[in-house]
């Protein structure tokens, strides 16, 4: 027999990919305060900057990314 959990996760994977990312900021926010979640992303944020001005991440043009991800969706379409 399904436990809880399994038999809502069963009815969330049901629901359209909007109202299930909908679903999973309510939950997160339930174990999660707002302050806390958006502290977390202030110090990714800040991170990632540090990170691009002190050279040791490269930023890559959207250009680029895009190119590269085609390639990869075209080379794995063709398999």
């Amino acid at each position: 027999m399904p436990t809880p959990v399994e038999l809502i996760e069963a009815e969330a994977l049901k629901l359209t990919p909007s109202e299930r990312a909908d679903l999973a900021d309510k939950l997160w926010l339930s174990v999660h305060s707002k302050e806390e979640v958006d502290a977390a992303w202030e110090e990714e944020i800040a991170r990632r900057i540090d990170d691009l001005e002190s050279g040791r991440t490269e930023a890559i043009p959207y250009e680029q990314v895009r190119a590269q991800l085609r390639a990869l969706i075209d080379a794995h379409r063709s398999r």
